[in-house]
């Protein structure tokens, strides 16, 4: 069973499923972070969506590349976790099921992509408390102490 952050689904919604993929990626004592300014203002695990007929590993390339001007390397599946959310950029109330890698930030190609987010190391220990959403909070908490 995948498990539940955030709010329990609504019975008066439809949800679409958004699959996702999101990274903690960890440099020595440190962890990349992207911060997104809107619709929701906060720090968050780079990641994103995933395009139809995209692998889940090659969304997650991208993602990271967008939202951090990052490459990363040897993605390893660490779990999944649902959030049941409204999402105003997209004007939709989606069902995301959020899959969580560890993987090795490379090599920096320049300033994120994605319009309204900028990468940041933050110390990995006090990465948590930072982050936006609950789930990736566990995760962070669970494999970074």
């Amino acid at each position: 069973m995948i498990p539940r952050f955030g709010p329990a689904p609504r019975a008066d919604v439809n949800y679409k499923l958004r699959p996702g993929a999101y990274a903690i990626l960890l440099r020595g004592s440190e962890m990349l972070i992207t911060y997104q300014a809107a619709p929701d203002d906060e720090f968050q695990l780079p990641g994103g969506g995933i395009d139809p007929g995209e692998s889940p590993t090659v969304a997650l390339h991208r993602e990271v590349w967008e939202e951090t001007g990052w490459t990363i390397s040897n993605p390893k599946r660490l779990g999944a976790f649902r959030r049941f959310v409204f999402m105003p950029e997209y004007d939709m109330w989606a069902e995301k099921l959020c899959t969580i890698y560890l993987a090795q930030p490379c090599r920096r190609l320049g300033p994120p992509t994605e319009a309204g987010h900028t990468a940041h190391w933050v110390s990995a220990k006090d990465a948590a408390p930072l982050l936006g959403n609950s789930g990736d909070r566990y995760f962070v908490e669970k494999y970074c102490g």
